[in-house]
């Protein structure tokens, strides 16, 4: 946005020395004609004179007066010629600025499209983790009543001493691994008592 704004000020400050420049133009252009009109004027003036003496010293005058004239037309034409380059020179940027502008539009545009698409995937995961969390928190009470239910199992058998404290899973598997070993040693004693 802020390259834009520059662009923009930048395109206002070539226009503006484009009108600039054109109204100086527009003024040398009327000074030109205005050398014209008085050379003609002067040109008149030159063949209504009907004296001898009059014409050669208008003559000498008009000359003198038409040199000089024809040194302000060249340089005004040249003046002129100058301004015309600077003139397609700061159209040429007014255009260059103007494309700038749009690409920065676009790109602008682009960015605004890609942070909506990327604020879309954080909602979607944010949504996304808040049912795995709620998943999560069923079955770590799903784990903790079936761990409980297991706790109660093994140590209501009897010869198991209750628990002191709060158990770690090692402890109860142990305790279990206790009541399965015990029974294993008790289903052989009774094979071993009924093949006697």
């Amino acid at each position: 946005t802020g390259a834009i704004s520059s662009l923009q000020r930048q395109i206002e400050i070539q226009e503006s020395k484009l009108r600039r420049i054109r109204s100086e133009k527009e003024m040398l252009q009327k000074h030109l004609r205005e050398q014209e009109v008085q050379l003609q004027a002067m040109s008149d003036q030159f063949f209504s004179l009907t004296e001898e003496q009059k014409q050669e010293e208008m003559m000498v005058m008009m000359e003198q007066e038409n040199h000089n004239l024809q040194q302000v037309v060249m340089e005004q034409e040249s003046q002129l010629a100058e301004q015309n380059k600077l003139i397609s020179e700061l159209q040429e940027t007014i255009s260059q600025l103007r494309a700038e502008v749009v690409t920065a539009r676009l790109n602008l545009l682009e960015q605004k499209q890609a942070q909506k698409e990327i604020q879309s995937q954080a909602e979607a995961l944010q949504h996304k983790e808040l049912q795995t969390r709620v998943a999560l928190e069923r079955i770590s009470t799903k784990f903790e009543r079936y761990r409980n239910k297991i706790i109660q199992a093994t140590f209501s058998v009897e010869g198991i001493q209750g628990p002191r404290g709060e158990l770690t899973d090692e402890q109860v598997l142990e305790a279990m691994q206790k009541i399965f070993n015990e029974r294993t040693e008790f289903q052989k004693m009774l094979k071993n008592k009924a093949s006697r």
